[in-house]
């Protein structure tokens, strides 16, 4: 299979960067997000992760992906796949308070931008994601935007994903 690529940006800042897909290391969540995009959605900055965005969606795979590929301690650049189910996560300080009922899925992609990061909520303990996608361009200057997010706040921004 050839190498495939997609867009990530945060759209109201204009900010772009380049991911692979890794597909030889996660294929179930990589197909499951390609044959999904394009995705767009509110913007939230991790609280406990550190240097982490993300943006929540509905299910979109026919089932959801197996733990493949899995990490607590992501690297600058990883794009990590999530799914929650039911109210495991049913609180507004992290933006899973949206239709939040035991029968309900939600996605959570995101992207990691600094280093020093470990998967650990308070709330639950331990949360493995799935690394399927690793940014090879821009991600100094989503780096930046990311902080700024931090900083600024996220309010009105978008995070999206998008096919090359």
């Amino acid at each position: 299979m050839a190498d495939r690529y997609i867009e990530v940006s945060l759209v109201k800042r204009a900010i772009t960067c380049t991911a692979k897909l890794l597909d030889d290391r996660a294929p179930v969540t990589c197909a499951a997000v390609w044959d999904a995009l394009p995705l767009s959605s509110e913007v939230y900055h991790a609280k406990y992760a550190r240097n982490e965005i993300y943006a929540l969606f509905p299910p979109f795979a026919a089932s959801e992906p197996p733990l493949e590929n899995p990490t607590i301690t992501p690297i600058p650049g990883d794009l990590c796949y999530f799914s929650f189910a039911g109210t495991e996560l049913g609180t507004k300080s992290y933006g899973y308070d949206r239709e939040v009922r035991p029968d309900t899925t939600v996605v959570d992609l995101a992207l990691f931008y600094e280093r020093n990061n470990l998967l650990l909520n308070g709330d639950v303990g331990w949360v493995p994601g799935i690394v399927w996608g690793q940014i090879v361009e821009g991600l100094e200057e989503m780096a930046q935007g990311c902080n700024d997010l931090w900083r600024s706040g996220a309010l009105g921004e978008s995070l999206s994903f998008r096919r090359l």
